[in-house]
């Protein structure tokens, strides 16, 4: 059982709205399977609109049970840390 991180890096996407929740989805699947304790997830600077999409993403209802807490880097705005707790 792998207690490392993950990450995402949603720079290659940012303009592809139809693609961004299909990886953030994807992400969580594969940091619960790995049974990982952080997620990271990479959504650059930029305007900020890719982060609130994000948080938008990780405050939905279905998703929200899913993770412990979400931190956002107070060091690098274009970075956000979802940590998991597992039994």
């Amino acid at each position: 059982m792998s207690r490392k991180s993950h990450k995402l890096d949603l720079h290659p996407i940012y303009n592809q709205g139809d693609k961004i929740d299909a990886a953030l989805e994807n992400a969580m699947d594969e940091a619960e399977e790995a049974k990982a304790r952080e997620l990271e997830i990479i959504c650059g600077k930029g305007s900020g609109q890719l982060k609130k999409r994000v948080l938008r993403f990780l405050d939905r209802k279905d998703i929200r049970g899913r993770y412990n807490r979400i931190k956002k880097d107070p060091d690098n705005f274009g970075r956000v840390f979802i940590y998991f707790k597992w039994k």
